[in-house]
């Protein structure tokens, strides 16, 4: 007789035990094909009804609840909002879990993208004795040189701090230093020095020593870091660059202060024993415009000074800029790339790319046309005739001597815009476009077609904000009709003028008509005719308009199209997120300074007053977006 087997108390025959198992098996199996697929959160999940259509739009929850795969699992709140994280329409969360395709899944907000932690940045000080009377024209000579000297360590990493008499005297040995009978020269000397000494030490740069190098360069990326082992200066460079801690510096104002034989110094450097400082071999990547290295190098505007002390130091300023600008261009020998994924229709939306690579193949103003910098006397200079290469690829090459200038496109304007249609709506959107075109396009060369689009906006992250892409692309918004005005600090140099000449250049911009062509390969697609470029400005009008709209027929529209490419939509906030928290990062740091620069302290001891901040900036900013 068959053994029987007992289940919940009751016996079941061997025959009846399988039909049991494959029904629970079965089971089962439609359980997990019907709610799994609900159960797991991908990104921002449907939840609108949009009228005309049956599709429903993704969108977060405040919080995430528990699911059926993870019943343990509470609630999540939002990340609180940390100070400074918004401007002109962008919101932003800055952690270290930055790499994650959807900043939605970690700021739980669709609109709030997430970007890396901003970076420490070292201060570099530089001493302006605002004691000496000056005339009119040399104040302004001399405030557009501090500027220009801010902006290039800046755009550099650093955070560049001009030191005045009210850091000086605020140092306990001022008054013991004003007593002593010493050189003129050793006391102005000693003035910035007890200004570095009260900041609590770290680099100490004269106003016209610049950063002309590589952002990657070892003796820059040994500065960033903000760690230096001794009291140490650089050979060749004079006096201009210092770096130290506070004890050492301390230690080395006393030596000088107590040194017998300091009646007869001309500075702190002659006043110490020759072991006080580590001596560094001289870099390439420091330029160093004293008198000296002036008269040497560019006697045209020493010259100049010597004749108009003011007309002078503003020729030199335009040396210094220039100079800039072409080891900006040297770094990026091959070209610019201004990339132009879907060429045909885009034409108008890259304008402006375009005219910022005209302008940065373009050659600055010089007094001393093709002339190189002190540190780099081979270089290859800039000539008007033939200015850098300027390519519209419609892939994203990686390439360390290429520029790359994109511009990212919100899908509402590239769909319309490739499409040539002036409304959109629902069915068209699931029916007849394809998700995520854009990221696939550009990086359709690097990371081939077999790419899901978290992977290919995980790509374009690290090409926006890595350490290395930051230095090497800038990424625009295909809604913006003009270029930010604040470029001039990205990219450490003040641009040429677009296409304008007033005839006093040496150097002329060219013009419209001289412009360098962008040099369009056929493989990157046809090139559109006549009928189609006059449809562009109107279509991108409408989109732009869209965009911003809020409408409840285009707030419902875009939130559509954006369901439907959320890898693009995160690319496209994710862009404008980053180069807007640039511009508040040093917006921020302008308002602080200005505390310490505005005019309201007076140096009593001295007589002395601060400048005014506006010498020291660029006039403040307006915001363009």
């Amino acid at each position: 007789m068959p053994k029987q087997r007992a289940v919940l108390g009751l016996r079941i025959g061997p025959g009846r035990i399988s039909m049991l198992l494959v029904s629970l098996g079965l089971f089962a199996l439609f359980t997990l094909i019907f709610t799994l697929p609900s159960a797991i959160p991908t990104g921002p999940s449907l939840s609108k009804t949009i009228a005309d259509s049956k599709a429903t739009i993704p969108k977060y929850k405040d919080k995430i609840s528990s699911s059926i795969l993870n019943p343990f699992r509470s609630a999540a709140h939002k990340p609180p909002e940390q100070k400074n994280s918004e401007y002109g329409g962008s919101s932003w969360y800055s952690d270290w879990n930055w790499r994650n395709p959807f900043s939605s899944s970690v700021t739980l907000d669709e609109n709030r993208s997430l970007l890396p932690p901003l970076k420490e940045r070292a201060p570099i000080y530089a001493y302006y004795d605002t004691t000496i009377e000056r005339d009119a024209a040399t104040k302004e000579a001399e405030s557009a040189l501090l500027l220009t000297w801010r902006r290039a360590w800046w755009a550099q990493g650093f955070k560049p701090v001009i030191l005045s008499v009210a850091e000086a005297t605020n140092n306990p040995l001022y008054h013991e230093l004003q007593g002593m009978e010493v050189e003129p020269t050793f006391k102005k000397d000693m003035m910035r020095w007890l200004a570095w000494e009260n900041m609590g030490g770290g680099l100490l740069s004269h106003h016209l020593l610049l950063p002309m190098a590589a952002r990657q360069d070892p003796l820059l990326s040994f500065l960033r870091r903000a760690e230096y082992p001794a009291l140490t200066r650089w050979e060749g460079l004079d006096d201009s660059l210092f770096a130290g801690t506070l004890t050492e510096i301390t230690t080395a104002i006393s030596q000088a202060l107590r040194n017998p034989q300091k009646k007869s110094a001309k500075d702190l450097i002659s006043a110490v024993s020759s072991d006080t400082f580590q001596v560094d071999p001289s870099r390439e990547s420091l330029a160093f415009y004293g008198a000296k290295n002036v008269a040497k190098s560019y006697p045209k505007v020493s010259d100049e000074q010597t004749a108009d002390h003011a007309r002078g130091l503003k020729s030199l300023n335009l040396l210094i800029n220039s100079h800039l600008h072409n080891t900006w261009q040297h770094l990026f020998s091959d070209g610019i790339a201004v990339l132009k994924p879907m060429p045909t229709h885009t034409n108008v939306m890259i304008e402006p790319a375009l005219e910022l690579a005209t302008r940065l193949a373009s050659c600055s103003d010089s007094p001393v046309p093709a002339s190189c910098p002190p540190n780099l006397p081979k270089c290859v200079p800039c000539v008007s005739s033939h200015p850098l290469k300027v390519s519209t690829p419609a892939r994203y090459r990686n390439k360390t001597a290429v520029y790359t200038i994109g511009t990212v496109p919100h899908p509402y304007t590239l769909r319309t815009l490739e499409e040539l249609r002036e409304t959109i709506d629902v069915a068209f959107i699931r029916r007849d476009t394809k998700r995520d075109n854009w990221l696939y396009v550009v990086f359709q060369e690097l990371l081939g077609t077999g790419i899901s689009g978290s992977a290919r906006v995980l790509r374009f992250k690290e090409a926006v904000a890595g350490e290395f892409a930051t230095s090497h692309s800038l990424w625009l918004t295909g809604e913006k009709e003009t270029l930010p005005h604040d470029l001039d600090w990205w990219f450490g140099f003040a641009l040429p003028p677009n296409g304008t000449d007033d005839g006093k250049s040496e150097t002329p911009v060219p013009g419209p008509e001289r412009r360098p062509k962008p040099k369009h390969d056929p493989a990157d697609g046809p090139i559109p005719d006549d009928y189609q470029l006059t449809r562009e400005p109107g279509l991108l009008k409408r989109a732009r308009e869209v965009e911003k709209s809020k409408e409840a027929k285009d707030v419902r529209i875009r939130e559509a199209i954006e369901a439907w490419n959320l890898a693009d939509t995160e690319a496209w906030r994710f862009a404008k997120a980053f180069l807007a928290r640039s511009r508040v990062q040093r917006e921020q740091w302008e308002e602080e300074e200005s505390k310490f620069a505005d005019g309201a302290g007076r140096d009593t001891t001295d007589g002395g007053r601060r400048s005014s901040w506006a010498r020291w900036s660029d006039g403040g900013d307006e915001d363009d977006d």
